[in-house]
């Protein structure tokens, strides 16, 4: 299938790159800011139009080309992709990129650099990336992706030709998990419509029943929220959760990598490693490398989680304004609950309680103590 094929809820936009990437090179942009909300694939969509840009299909045939597989895998030569676990971009990351970009392609048309979440940076990182964004070298195209527009500074926006993405819809989310995951039709359609638009939950959801779970039990503790006590209860249970699926998902992926690493230098899983290569395989193990990425990931289950909180309030406005009909609610599953909580509570209640999740996210994204930002929330939603 064609490199478009695996973009999700975009046909318009991958119509549009499409033809650019197959027409006259000469009316190709060269920094681009793809936009678009978490899980809505802005990542898979700028490697997309990378491998359309770098293949001599463009990407269209039914069968990749060698150059698709390696744009889309992340180890063409002429492709640089800069993504991070860490909580900013680093300002030497983005100087390696620029020396990098201002190099003529080995092989391809073009040297194309991609920064997944450019909202990353800090303000003098990005004045650095600046100077290449508004004049980039003449074989080389950016391709920068970020939530929206307003999440980067003025100085990149007006220097790049904006892409914005949409949600993608629960039923093509739903296809997809179907499709491409062998998913039952079932837990398909549940699984993307917990996700909202969110196509890497969906596939979370879709094939980790505990992760499924997990979030069951987190909306019924929020819907039977009565004292302080529950609150306290529910922060703590929530966080240590937040922190066991954390290091248990980044373990698992430095197991990988040393895995990895053994095979492709020749090594059994019992094979001292020589000295010459120590280093290398030692950092993928490091302490404090794997603590840092724990805590980054960390992050990443709780934003999820407040996601689902959010879901829950969101219901209950929707069954209070009479829009289930045009709109659907997401917790099916608890609807009864949610029918109840929803009489019982103002529109201004339910409202205001959509804001107290934004403030904990806020808290969250601030460096705020997990434990504390999730106590004063739950007890905020009593």
């Amino acid at each position: 299938m064609s490199v478009w094929e695996s973009i999700i809820g975009q046909k318009p936009v991958c119509d549009m790159l499409s033809a650019i990437a197959t027409g006259d090179s000469s009316k190709l942009a060269q920094s681009w800011l793809i936009c678009g909300p978490p899980g809505s694939g802005r990542s898979n969509l700028a490697r997309a139009f990378a491998a359309a840009l770098e293949s001599p299909d463009h990407g269209l045939d039914a069968e990749p080309t060698r150059v698709t597989r390696q744009v889309l895998a992340g180890t063409h030569p002429d492709v640089s992709i800069l993504a991070t676990d860490k909580v900013t971009i680093g300002i030497d990351e983005v100087r390696e990129l620029i020396t990098v970009s201002e190099q003529m392609p080995s092989t391809a048309p073009w040297r194309i650099i991609i920064i997944e979440d450019v909202d990353r940076m800090l303000e003098r990182t990005t004045n650095v990336l600046l100077k290449e964004i508004e004049e980039p070298a003449e074989h080389c195209i950016w391709l920068l992706c970020a939530p929206s527009a307003q999440d980067v500074l003025p100085t990149i926006r007006s220097r790049t030709r904006i892409v914005n993405l949409a949600v993608p819809q629960p039923d093509a989310v739903a296809q997809w998990l179907e499709r491409s995951n062998g998913i039952e039709a079932s837990v398909a359609e549940q699984a993307a419509r917990l996700a909202e638009g969110h196509i890497g939950i969906a596939r979370l959801y879709a094939t980790d029943e505990r992760v499924r779970s997990e979030r069951d039990e987190l909306v019924a503790g929020v819907l039977n929220l009565q004292r302080a006590s529950d609150a306290v209860l529910l922060a703590d249970r929530l966080n240590a959760d937040a922190k066991s699926q954390a290091e248990h998902d980044v373990e698992r992926v430095a197991a990988r990598e040393q895995a990895d690493f053994r095979r492709i230098n020749g090594l059994g899983e019992s094979d001292r490693i020589p000295p010459k290569l120590r280093g290398a395989y030692n950092a993928i193990a490091k302490k404090d490398e794997i603590k840092r990425k724990a805590t980054r990931r960390s992050r990443d289950v709780l934003d999820r989680a407040l996601n689902s909180i959010a879901s829950v309030y969101r219901d209950v406005a929707v069954l209070q304004n009479n829009a289930e009909e045009s709109v659907g609610i997401i917790n099916r599953e608890h609807r009864a609950a949610i029918a109840e909580l929803a009489a019982g509570m103002s529109r201004q209640g339910a409202v205001a309680r959509l804001d107290h999740v934004a403030v904990a996210r806020k808290r969250l994204n601030g460096n705020g103590n997990p434990l504390l930002v999730l106590e004063a929330l739950f007890c905020a939603l009593l």
